[in-house]
């Protein structure tokens, strides 16, 4: 999704949404310094990555109550819309937040003043515990766009080319003028809710099947086997991506916690 947007286009993300916040291009030493607190994270040390936010790339920021972001996109696009600059607004939320009252306000809205949004719904089939076709009478959550009269399209979201194609569709659409879209991209979670849940309400018959379709081996065979890139130069790549990972820890570890009287900058104007 992130690869079709520029600097200046929003983006809103889920809870504990710093994966989108680097996407969108945040400075990875204030992503990481911000998990860790640090006042020299992009908020300070006072979002943590269950609120982190980087405006200076449009990052409009996580939100821990579920499709809360999914409105403030609509207010991005809003903006966009007014200013008439090409900018378009990206909401992701999961599967759980397609049913709350706020992404059908939100659709509904975006739909009627054709607002350039794109939904994206991270569907990786549990909220939380709840399996989505317990609290879901259908089986595509991109159904529902037929509701508002704006396209709902759905992509194998273990596929990152798959992906890649239909956010460009959907991005292209919102610039154009032509309104908002939804597009629900079927994944899937590994782990459990959190580190310390152990996701025993799914077999486990059902986790290794989604494993064997793992979206970062899968697009790396289709490198090795279908474009013939050396295996050696993924390698180079990876060990790249680990560098910078352990080079911000370090950062983050070295910086200094926030002053604690330094809240009271954050609460009143």
């Amino acid at each position: 999704m992130c690869a079709h947007l520029s600097k200046e286009d929003y983006i809103t993300s889920t809870h504990r949404g710093h994966g989108h916040c680097i996407a969108k291009g945040a400075d990875i030493n204030a992503v990481m310094a911000e998990m860790f607190a640090k006042s020299t994270g992009c908020c300070r040390g006072m979002g943590g990555s269950m609120h982190i936010a980087d405006f200076s790339v449009g990052m409009l920021g996580a939100n821990a109550i579920v499709a809360g972001g999914i409105p403030i996109a609509v207010g991005a696009g809003w903006t966009c819309s007014y200013m008439e600059n090409g900018n378009v607004a990206v909401a992701f939320f999961g599967d759980g937040a397609a049913n709350e009252g706020a992404f059908h306000e939100a659709l509904n809205l975006a739909s009627v003043w054709q607002l350039p949004v794109v939904f994206v719904c991270e569907n990786n089939l549990y909220g939380f515990s709840t399996h989505y076709r317990r609290v879901t009478n259908i089986e595509h959550i991109a159904e529902r766009a037929g509701s508002y009269g704006i396209p709902g399209i759905i992509a194998d979201g273990m596929d990152v080319r798959d992906v890649y194609a239909k956010a460009g569709e959907s991005i292209e659409r919102a610039r154009a003028g032509k309104g908002p879209t939804l597009l629900e991209c079927k994944t899937y979670r590994f782990r459990g809710h959190s580190r310390f849940e152990p996701a025993t309400y799914r077999d486990k018959e059902e986790l290794e099947e989604w494993k064997e379709r793992d979206p970062i081996s899968y697009y790396r065979n289709i490198l090795i086997e279908e474009l013939n890139i050396q295996e050696y130069l993924l390698d180079s790549i990876e060990g790249e991506a680990e560098k910078v990972i352990e080079e911000s820890v370090a950062f983050a570890e070295a910086g200094p916690d926030p002053d604690p009287s330094a809240y009271r900058d954050y609460v009143f104007k």
